[in-house]
């Protein structure tokens, strides 16, 4: 699948918007009074978080168009069901529905055979989630799926791992200026934070030695667990851009503790 096309679907993603903070609330509020046109530009605005996603997807054999077609349905269905009341980032919520939307149609199009018993229950068990989700503002547990559709949790573990396409940790998610992000990139580290070798390598010394902006990016990110992405919403630059700072903030406070 040719992931870096400079025009998918007649869209110039060269040239895609990127909006601020400022303008993402303005433009939500005139889309909740109606308003068709601010739609358009949220949905345009939001484009660069559908091509980054797709590209988690590269070894689907899909074509590069359709997906971004299907993610796009993604975006759309997440901004018209966005609740702008609860305490939650729009791509934060938007991310799981555009992946969903493009995973429904990869098992859809699936060329390896799974039953249709199989495929009910796991399609059961999705939609299920995503209620759940929005009901309770949190991810449910497997038993609380099973629970609510009245299918044992092993029966949905099976039919879930039937209709799963393996993705690995070192697939690449976006690129830009040369910098590759992989999955692995944005998953956050909640359980293995720095606290735990901060006295062993006087951390916060080498930490002392790095720019302000360099010493925000990794306590956003090591110390709050918090992925790139959030990080690069949170201080307003691009997620290429947190991934550069912080593999060099690394490297010089590596050179600074071997030195000392």
């Amino acid at each position: 699948m040719a992931l870096y096309k400079v025009e998918i679907c007649g869209v110039n993603t060269a040239k895609l918007p990127l909006l601020k903070n400022s303008e993402k609330e303005e433009l939500f509020k005139r889309i909740l009074e109606g308003d068709k046109k601010a739609r358009e530009e949220y949905i345009k605005g939001n484009l660069r978080l559908v091509l980054s996603i797709i590209q988690r997807f590269s070894n689907s054999n899909e074509n590069v168009d359709d997906l971004f077609q299907i993610g796009c349905i993604g975006l759309m269905k997440a901004i018209d069901n966005f609740d702008v009341t609860q305490n939650v980032k729009f791509s934060t919520y938007a991310v799981p529905m555009i992946i969903g939307e493009i995973r429904r149609y990869l098992r859809d199009n699936n060329s390896i055979r799974v039953s249709r018993s199989l495929r009910d229950i796991a399609y059961k068990a999705i939609y299920a989630k995503e209620a759940l989700t929005k009901k309770n503002d949190k991810e449910p547990t497997v038993s609380e799926i099973a629970e609510e559709i009245g299918i044992s949790k092993e029966d949905i573990a099976y039919a879930l791992d039937a209709i799963q396409n393996p993705v690995s940790l070192y697939e690449p998610v976006y690129s830009e200026g040369g910098d590759t992000l992989y999955i692995m990139d944005q998953v956050s580290d909640k359980k293995n934070k720095e606290e735990n070798w901060l006295e062993e390598i006087s951390l916060k010394e080498a930490m002392d030695k790095l720019s302000s902006r360099e010493n925000n990016i990794i306590k956003l990110r090591f110390f709050q667990g918090k992925t790139q992405m959030e990080v690069a919403e949170e201080i307003n630059i691009s997620q290429a851009q947190v991934s550069r700072l912080e593999k060099s903030a690394l490297k010089n406070m590596k050179n600074y503790l071997i030195e000392r």
